[in-house]
């Protein structure tokens, strides 16, 4: 039977796999894992959503030195988005700290389903298109609410930011690498707040390190050697992964 120990370290690789290929920076892996395999008591939601954060933290930071070196960044979808999803992230982050962990449990199964059954009938996402600029209101307002429901939920935001540039003409390489980005500053004020906020320590650092141990290493070997997927087997795989996670989260 597999410990505690190898279920960790072995869904920590299948962290790096989401990260590098639908930039999740794991938040969809980490927070279904550590509340059904490490996390106990009243606050298990809680403790999986800022290790969760932590995790992200740390992926999208590696993921986003790659991107950078790769000359693959795009500072018009990047900025001023990016300072939005940061000032959306604290308030999400402060928010979740006061909410009972119930609710949190069912308003992270409720946002995967939406998103998936969004994703499916909204035209867009499935067959991409010619990229466009950003408008200011998707920046500013869009921004906000992406940083602040992604933080609430320690998700990192990539399932709103990969829909939102794939809808704007990115092909899905494109769109799940600057997620990792994006995800960058929800992760940075996430872990802080959570970090910071009075009560029970929202956070598992033995656990944070085995999915770490398996997840950087996949990241850098997946960056190095990307595989060649068509864009629209990327797209249904991304939806595929949100599936699975909404299983695992109602089992």
């Amino acid at each position: 039977m597999p410990t505690p120990f190898t279920v960790l370290f072995g869904l920590g690789i299948l962290s790096g796999v989401t990260t590098a290929l639908f930039g999740f920076g794991g938040g969809f892996v980490t927070v279904p894992v550590v509340y059904a395999v490490a996390a106990r008591g009243p606050d298990a939601m809680h403790v999986a959503v800022g290790t969760s954060a932590a995790v992200m933290l740390v992926n999208s930071l590696g993921a986003t030195v790659t991107v950078v070196r790769a000359g693959r960044l795009r500072r018009e979808y990047v900025w001023p988005l990016g300072g939005f999803i940061a000032l959306g992230a604290g308030l999400g982050a402060l928010a979740a700290t006061s909410v009972a962990d119930g609710v949190l449990h069912a308003l992270f199964a409720g946002y995967l389903a939406l998103t998936i059954v969004d994703s499916v009938l909204r035209r867009g996402f499935l067959t991409g298109g010619e990229p466009r600029p950003l408008s200011r209101r998707t920046a500013s307002a869009g921004g906000v609410g992406i940083g602040a429901v992604a933080a609430f939920l320690g998700v990192g935001g990539s399932v709103l930011t990969v829909p939102l540039l794939r809808r704007r003409g990115l092909p899905m390489s494109e769109a799940t690498a600057l997620a990792n980005l994006l995800s960058l500053p929800v992760a940075a004020v996430a872990t802080a707040v959570y970090l910071a906020a009075p009560g029970p320590a929202a956070l598992d650092p033995a656990a944070a390190g085995l999915l770490l141990a398996g997840s950087l290493p996949t990241i850098a070997v997946l960056r190095r050697w990307p595989p060649a997927i068509p864009d629209r087997a990327h797209a249904v795989a991304y939806l595929a992964l949100l599936g699975a996670a909404l299983v695992t989260v109602l089992v």
